[in-house]
C-alpha cells in the first residue's frame, strides 16, 4: 500500500508502482535536491528528432531509471504507444517482484 501524492488516499500496490514510474520518468536528473541522480534523461530526449537512434534511447533512458530507481519491477519491454511535441507515452512490461507476476503498465505519460 502505498499514498497518492495528489490527494492522500491509499493506492494499491500497483497504483502505487505507478505512480513511482511516472514521478521516476518524468524528474529531468539533476533536477532534485539532495538527490541530484534521482530521475531519467527522458526529458533531454521526448522533443529529439523521432527516428531509431531516439527510440533505442528512449527505451534505454527509461530501461535504466527503472532498473536504478523501482526494485519492485524487472523491465522486460518498453514501447512507445505515442508521441506529441513535448510528451511521450509509454507501455512498460516487467516481473512485479512482490508477487512474480509479469505486469502491463500502460499510458506512462511522460512530459505534461
Amino acid at each position: 500500500m502505498g499514498m497518492n501524492t495528489q490527494n492522500g488516499r491509499s493506492l494499491t500496490e500497483l497504483d502505487h508502482l505507478r505512480q513511482s514510474i511516472v514521478d521516476i520518468l518524468n524528474t529531468p536528473i539533476g533536477s532534485r535536491v539532495m538527490r541530484r541522480d534521482y530521475g531519467s534523461k527522458l526529458f533531454n530526449l521526448i522533443d529529439a528528432p523521432l527516428n531509431r537512434g531516439t527510440l533505442v534511447d528512449i527505451y534505454a533512458a527509461t530501461a535504466e531509471a527503472l532498473m536504478k530507481w523501482e526494485r519492485r519491477l524487472i523491465v522486460s519491454a518498453v514501447d512507445m504507444t505515442s508521441a506529441q511535441l513535448g510528451q511521450i507515452t509509454l507501455k512498460i512490461t516487467g516481473k512485479y517482484i512482490l508477487d512474480g507476476k509479469i505486469v502491463q503498465l500502460s499510458e506512462i505519460v511522460v512530459g505534461k
